[in-house]
């Protein structure tokens, strides 16, 4: 991991279930911003998954480069954050779900080099419709941003057909 860009600790590593019968579709490389490994400029973020809480949680210190007003965070960045936890809620089911609408409460300033917890749920299923939600906190336990989404399951062979 580059520890110029950002720092992310694995606090426990667990096997990722999978429902039976469920493909999962892999890209030739993983450049997603927030987390693909083949990214030189992404966050790399790092999350692991609590089974029994059926949560995704990271703990990321973010770097200077990530910086919006002086010492804090960017929006942008803080969002992505946010959306990248909930996006890793589709692993445990072995699907692929986008997101289709995203809601940011920034709720205090989010500062730049120091430790930050971030978490993941879902909160229901209606049909290919996922409703998510993830926090980012400090190191006291403040919630500074929190975030709810709406996430469409979708057929990754046919919306990801022209990227191969």
């Amino acid at each position: 991991m580059d520890d110029a860009l950002i720092r992310g600790h694995q606090l426990q590593s667990l096997a990722m279930p999978r429902r039976p019968g469920l493909a999962v579709t892999k890209l030739p490389s993983y450049h997603c911003f927030g987390c693909g490994k083949d990214n030189p400029h992404g966050m790399k973020l790092r999350f692991n998954y609590d089974e029994r809480g059926g949560r995704f949680t990271a703990r990321i210190r973010l770097k200077r480069q990530f910086a919006g007003p002086p010492g804090h965070a960017h929006g942008g960045i803080i969002a992505t954050i946010l959306d990248e936890a909930m996006s890793k809620l589709n692993k445990p089911n072995g699907i692929t779900a986008v997101t289709s609408e995203m809601t940011v409460n920034y709720l205090r300033p989010v500062p730049l080099n120091q430790w930050l917890q971030v978490e993941s749920h879902e909160t229901s299923v209606d049909g290919r419709r996922r409703f998510r939600s993830a926090e980012i906190a400090d190191q006291r336990g403040n919630t500074l941003a929190r975030g709810t989404g709406v996430f469409i399951t979708v057929d990754p062979e046919k919306v990801f057909a022209k990227l191969r």
